[in-house]
């Protein structure tokens, strides 16, 4: 028996488009992809993108005039995502964006690369260097901006913040433009543990700045997902401090992005988040508000920060411990909202998360006003909770 709760879903939020550019904070919202129904997305399998669904999920995101970041780990780089089908998403993705001229971003890691077979020492880091060159050129070549992100080989075979230095320093010397570097933590995953040379996240960052000073007109921004508000905040105001060309600080908690995003009198965060892929209509709507701060409007900014505040528990929900899985429930609201035809993703990771869990984040979902088609989420929810055996008297059929 369970606890069967009743309720009547509200109208989704008051959010707009704009009508013009976003100008007082650069944002992106990390995309997933959406697979083809019917195929066999099975862990270990070749991904099968269903690519109108997962190019219309994107066009969405760009009508709100959010950035697409993808390629990234909410689209499963190396979690389901191999990089044969990656390759294609990153020419597909800058290709769309062209077309409308909407702004895109690639990650470029190693993950052709398996980390078990890349030998130590000097071979194995200038392997590691070519897998990067590889996919820097792909994303290049596609016209979409390159995210350097962080690499599970590196991280197996470095022994020294001197062997990332030496992997980055070659890396970036490859950029055409300013890149985005990501610095993602074990929350995120585990195999990434040690990055910058050092389990001490103060030792580590202070690796990471070095790097960025020695690189910094090769540097657009940098993308921090450590789930460290304060940490953040330092390192933002370090990388404000910076001579020279400026550097973006780029959000990517996604716990504390409504406070970080808002920022305060020494400046903010910009954005690159795999929540606002969920919450694409209401970040909008929030950095719109913002906007109008910038052009004197006294209660923009309180605004802008409500409309994120109110979607914090449904992100605290979603990147919840394990946060691996996060990208499970970015897919069941996507559904839910009649944004792809099955409730999946590759590899099978659609199947990370409980139904509890799931049923918690419809509930936030619907405080927050992200269910964007109530009808379509009713009837939606209620086949799924009698497929997993839930009828309307708590009972298995």
């Amino acid at each position: 028996m369970v606890d069967v709760e009743t309720r009547t879903l509200n109208a989704p939020g008051p959010w707009t488009k704009p009508d013009g550019p976003i100008t007082s904070r650069v944002a992106f919202a990390a995309a997933h992809v959406i697979p083809l129904v019917g195929a066999d997305n099975t862990p270990g399998s070749p991904a099968a993108v269903d690519w109108d669904a997962t190019l219309a999920y994107r066009h969405r995101i760009w009508e709100h005039d959010l950035g697409v970041a993808d390629a990234m780990d909410t689209a499963q780089r190396g979690m389901g995502l191999d990089w044969e089908a990656t390759q294609e998403l990153v020419r597909r993705s800058a290709a769309e964006a062209a077309s409308v001229g909407a702004r895109v971003a690639c990650g470029a890691g190693t993950d052709q690369l398996d980390p078990g077979t890349v030998e130590s020492g000097q071979a194995g880091l200038s392997t590691v260097v070519e897998a990067y060159r590889e996919q820097v050129r792909v994303v290049q070549e596609s016209g979409a901006q390159v995210i350097v992100m962080a690499s599970r080989a590196l991280a197996k075979v470095a022994r020294s913040a001197e062997d990332y230095a030496r992997v980055y320093d070659a890396v970036l010397a490859e950029a055409d433009r300013p890149v985005i570097l990501h610095w993602l933590g074990t929350m995120f995953d585990p195999a990434l543990a040690g990055y910058w040379g050092s389990e001490d996240v103060e030792t580590a960052t202070r690796t990471f700045l070095d790097l960025i000073r020695a690189h910094q007109g090769r540097v657009d921004g940098v993308k921090v997902s450590l789930l460290d508000a304060q940490h953040e905040i330092g390192l933002r105001r370090a990388l404000a401090a910076l001579d020279g060309s400026p550097v973006r600080l780029y959000t990517g908690d996604d716990f504390n992005y409504p406070e970080l995003i808002t920022g305060d009198d020494q400046g903010h965060s910009d954005a690159l988040l795999g929540i606002f892929s969920a919450i694409y209509p209401a970040a909008s709507t929030a950095l719109q508000a913002f906007d109008a701060a910038a052009a004197g409007d006294d209660d923009g900014a309180a605004r802008g920060h409500a409309i994120l505040a109110s979607t914090e528990p449904l992100g605290r929900h979603i990147f919840a411990a394990p946060t691996y899985f996060y990208k499970t429930g970015v897919a069941f609201l996507s559904w839910l909202n009649g944004l792809q035809p099955g409730f999946q993703l590759v590899g099978g990771l659609h199947a990370g998360r409980s139904l509890p869990h799931l049923v918690e984040l419809v509930r936030l979902a619907d405080d927050c006003g992200m269910l964007l088609e109530p009808e379509t989420a009713a009837t939606r929810l209620e086949a799924f909770l009698t497929t997993s055996g839930v009828t309307a008297n708590g009972v298995a059929a």
